[in-house]
């Protein structure tokens, strides 16, 4: 789980901040717990957090989300990683485990949703084999987190290595998928970003 940002915008830890009986961080972390596996951890250049789960610290500090991406990798033993930002409380759980099945039975290195046309880097499932790209990136001063992770995959030059979908698309395809929570698809990705974005927490959260 990433859990690094500044939360300059928020003006305070909006991991810490209470959303329907629990934290964001407690809420993100109970979601990727589903998942099977290992349990999930942090990636965050905070040792405070390691109280709700284990911490991994950037290894190349102040390069933002992509960083963090890159320690989790490099700390995973497993080759797909689910990936969910702290700052995502309405995204159902179900769709994590639906989206770790979609990259199993593709075999993309990404895969990653789209929204209205917007990629979701930050919310995605990422192959262990794109660590080493990632970090020569980083080294050289790249840290956008899609236009690296499509870099990325391309040099593996695989047909199938690049999976970004349009969630909407996949839904009136696969009914099933608006299931997975009472809200529509596009609030799924409603970021907490400012205390305005936390003024609606009383909506029904997603199970």
């Amino acid at each position: 789980m990433l859990a690094g940002g500044r939360s300059t915008r928020m003006g305070q830890d909006k991991a810490l901040l209470q959303w329907g009986g629990q934290t964001l961080l407690e809420l993100a972390l109970e979601k990727l717990s589903g998942l099977g596996g290992p349990a999930p951890r942090i990636a965050a250049a905070r040792a405070d957090l390691s109280r709700y789960a284990p911490v991994v610290a950037d290894l190349h500090p102040g390069c933002g989300p992509l960083s963090g991406i890159e320690a989790a990798l490099a700390a995973s033993s497993r080759p797909l990683n689910v990936f969910l930002p702290v700052d995502l409380p309405l995204l159902p759980k179900g769709f994590l485990v639906w989206m770790l099945r979609r990259a199993e039975v593709t075999g993309a290195l990404m895969t990653v949703p789209r929204i209205h046309g917007q990629p979701q880097p930050l919310c995605a499932v990422y192959h262990r084999d794109l660590l080493g790209p990632i970090t020569r990136s980083l080294v050289a001063g790249d840290r956008k987190v899609m236009p690296v992770m499509i870099a990325a995959a391309g040099e593996q030059a695989l047909s199938q290595a690049i999976d970004v979908f349009d969630v909407e698309r996949v839904a009136s395809a696969s009914p099933g998928l608006n299931g997975f929570g009472p809200l529509p698809l596009y609030r799924w990705f409603h970021n907490c970003n400012t205390p305005e974005d936390m003024s609606g927490n009383a909506l029904v959260l997603c199970q």
